[in-house]
């Protein structure tokens, strides 16, 4: 099957395409890390073949010096299960460099230092041009063990490359610079995800953005899917209604234990209880049961006066 074949079973996006290029590539980890590797280095790519998010392939890893680097291109909301996702992804690559009967041996591995960067240039905005999210930070909380520390993480990097985000990095890797300019232009032409490609990618071609790369590999950027490169619509709006539905059920749930809070104050306090027990049993704070103990008394006090 030919690189081109749009039946294949994946698909690049066009940051994979375009990075995929090793001096290219070196280029953009240079201005990320502000480092000054060269292709002497020795820079081999080992992007993970069957690694799939939403149907499209946006990742490129690699190894130079004594790093194993992951890079993933993301267009749509930042997901703060990337770590997770890059746990996974780094233990295959690290099966793939360790010879399988290495690890019996006595003496200690010495393996990759791996570093995990996200490219950022979708439309909403981030709460940072460069910050980091962490695994642990989704670990569940042990309360029993408050001080001890977490014995396995994985902090990756959040660029915001959108044109006008973090200049520095975008001028120091002209191709980087190039794309942030040529997924604005897309952007700009096709006003959607349901727009024509073949638009998008003439307006680029007319103001000369990645030129060359365009003109080369025109047909595949036309089968792309330039601004869908990991963003599945039908599934996000099957996630949204789920997450919604669970957001619903919640309120609900909280609503219904509130109410039920508030009855049984009602009946304690008609029971001449006093507030700070209530408020124990309820967790009704002092202020609402004054609240109420005020509107029990008013409640009474009308009753009275209609009875005389």
């Amino acid at each position: 099957m030919s690189d081109t074949d749009t039946n294949r079973e994946y698909k690049d996006s066009v940051f994979t395409k375009l990075f995929s290029d090793k001096e290219k590539l070196i280029e953009l980890y240079n201005a990320i890390d502000g480092v000054t590797y060269t292709l002497s280095d020795g820079i081999i790519i080992n992007t993970l073949e069957n690694v799939l998010f939403m149907g499209r392939r946006n990742d490129i890893s690699f190894t130079i010096g004594d790093k194993l680097v992951v890079l993933m291109e993301h267009q749509s909301t930042i997901n703060d299960n990337m770590p997770l996702r890059f746990l996974e992804y780094i233990a295959r690559l690290y099966e793939g460099i360790v010879d399988d009967e290495a690890v019996y041996k006595r003496n200690r591995l010495t393996i990759p230092r791996p570093e995990f960067i996200v490219l950022y240039n979708g439309v909403n905005p981030l709460k940072a041009d460069d910050y980091y999210i962490k695994l642990s930070e989704m670990f569940a909380k042990d309360e029993t063990h408050k001080d001890v520390h977490n014995f396995l993480e994985l902090e990756a990097r959040v660029l915001n490359v959108n044109k006008g985000h973090n200049r520095q990095v975008l001028q120091a890797s002209g191709t980087l610079g190039d794309y942030a300019e040529f997924v604005e232009v897309v952007r700009q032409e096709t006003k959607g995800i349901d727009s024509e490609d073949k638009v998008a990618l003439a307006g680029a071609m007319e103001r000369g953005i990645l030129k060359d790369f365009l003109y080369r590999h025109s047909r595949e950027v036309m089968n792309m899917g330039m601004l869908t490169s990991e963003f599945d619509i039908n599934v996000a709006k099957r996630v949204w209604r789920e997450e919604a539905f669970d957001e619903g059920m919640l309120i609900g749930m909280q609503e219904g234990e509130r109410t039920k809070s508030l009855e049984t104050a009602r009946n304690f306090l008609a029971l001449g209880m006093p507030l700070d027990t209530i408020s124990k049993g309820t967790d009704l704070s002092l202020a609402k049961l004054k609240e109420l103990q005020n509107d029990i008394s008013g409640l009474s006090a009308s009753n009275n006066e209609a009875v005389v």
